[in-house]
C-alpha cells in the first residue's frame, strides 16, 4: 500500500465538510501527535465528515519524514480521503491571497530582525512577544533606505483589530490577541498562519482539531480568514500529552514513537489501546472506538505519558 497518496479504503463521500490532520515533516510522529491525529479522525468521522491529510512542508523538512509519518498513521488504522496535499506545491495559492490583502491596503513590509523584535517593547494591547508595529508606518524613503542596505523584508498584515473571538468545542468562547502577523517571511516563503487559513478554506475543511497549545494563535487565523472572505472552521483544541516533567512531549523523552514501541515488542493494537485508555475508552482500533466516541466525555486536562509503561499488563476496564 502506498502511504503517499492513499491509505486504507477511504470513507464514503457522504460528508458535510472535512476534518484534517496536518503534520510538519520534521521527524517521526510521537505518541502525542498520534493521539491528536486519532482525535481529529474521530471528530471528523463521527460527524460524517471527510478526513484529509496535509503535509505542512514550508519549513524544516527531514528527508523521508513525511512518508514515515503517513505510514505510522495508516498503521494505527487511520484512513483518509486522497490526495495527500503538500503545502510546498501550493505556493501560488498563498501568493494570490497575499495579493488580495495587498490590493486592499492591508499589508506592509517589515525589515525587523527577530532579535530586534524580541528586544522591542511589546505591541500595545498585545501579548508578550507580539509585534510592536515598528515598520508599520515607515515612509517610502525609509523603506527604500532599508532595501538599499540589503535588509530582507517580510510582509505583515496591517491588522485593524487588537482582539478576535472564536468558539471552541472544548473551550467555549475564546478571545485572543491579534497583531500584525507575518504573511510572507523574509526568505520569500509564505508564513504558516496564512497558509493554513488558505488551505483549510480551499480544501473544504470546516472542522479543525489540534493541540490546545495552538489555541492562542487561532483568533489571528480566524480574523485573517474573515479578511479574505473565507469561512471560519469549527475548532476543537484538545489537551496535549506531557512528559514526566510536565513538559510537552518530545521525541527525546524516550520510547515515544510507534517504531520505538514496536521495537520494544508491543503490537500496534496495544499502542492504540493505550491511546484509547488515555481518552477514557477501552478499544484497540479507531474503528472499534468510533461508535462510542463522544467529544463531551473527553478529558480536559493534559495526559502525562510514562514511556516505560507495559501495555500488555494494563488491561482495559
Amino acid at each position: 500500500m502506498s502511504t503517499d497518496q492513499t491509505a486504507p479504503a477511504p470513507h464514503p463521500a457522504t460528508t458535510v465538510g472535512n476534518g484534517r490532520f496536518a503534520p510538519s515533516p520534521s521527524g517521526d510522529l510521537h505518541l502525542g501527535n498520534l493521539r491528536t491525529a486519532l482525535l481529529a479522525w474521530l471528530f471528523a468521522r463521527s460527524t460524517g465528515r471527510g478526513f484529509l491529510m496535509r503535509v505542512e512542508d514550508l519549513d524544516r523538512v527531514r528527508p523521508g519524514a513525511a512518508e514515515r509519518q503517513l505510514a505510522d498513521l495508516a498503521a494505527i488504522g487511520l484512513e483518509w480521503d486522497p490526495p495527500v496535499v503538500r503545502q510546498s506545491e501550493r505556493i501560488p495559492h498563498y501568493e494570490a491571497a497575499i495579493a488580495r490583502l495587498t490590493d486592499a491596503g492591508l499589508t506592509y513590509e517589515c525589515f525587523c530582525t527577530r532579535r530586534e523584535i524580541q528586544q522591542a517593547a511589546t505591541a500595545p494591547h498585545g501579548p508578550m512577544g507580539a509585534y510592536p508595529g515598528t515598520c508599520r508606518d515607515l515612509t517610502a524613503r525609509q523603506r527604500a533606505e532599508r532595501r538599499a542596505a540589503g535588509r530582507p523584508a517580510a510582509l505583515r498584515l496591517r491588522a485593524e483589530v487588537h482582539e478576535f473571538e472564536i468558539t471552541d468545542e472544548l473551550h467555549g468562547s475564546y478571545r485572543g490577541a491579534v497583531d500584525d502577523l507575518v504573511l510572507r517571511r523574509g526568505d520569500g516563503i509564505p508564513a504558516y498562519n496564512l497558509a493554513v487559513v488558505v488551505d483549510d478554506a480551499e480544501q473544504g475543511v470546516d472542522q479543525v482539531v489540534r493541540g490546545d497549545d495552538l489555541l492562542p494563535s487561532t483568533p489571528r487565523q480566524a480574523y485573517l480568514a474573515t479578511l479574505l472572505g473565507l469561512s471560519v472552521p469549527q475548532y476543537a483544541h484538545v489537551p496535549l500529552v506531557l512528559n514526566q516533567a510536565g513538559q510537552r512531549l518530545a521525541k527525546r523523552d524516550g520510547a515515544v514513537t510507534l517504531g520505538d514501541r514496536l521495537d520494544r515488542g508491543e503490537t500496534v493494537d496495544e499502542v492504540v489501546g493505550y491511546l484509547a485508555r488515555s481518552l477514557g475508552y477501552a478499544a484497540h482500533s479507531p474503528a472499534e472506538l468510533l461508535p462510542r466516541f463522544r467529544p463531551a466525555d473527553l478529558p480536559r486536562e493534559p495526559w502525562t505519558l510514562d514511556p516505560d509503561w507495559l501495555v500488555a499488563s494494563s488491561p482495559g476496564p
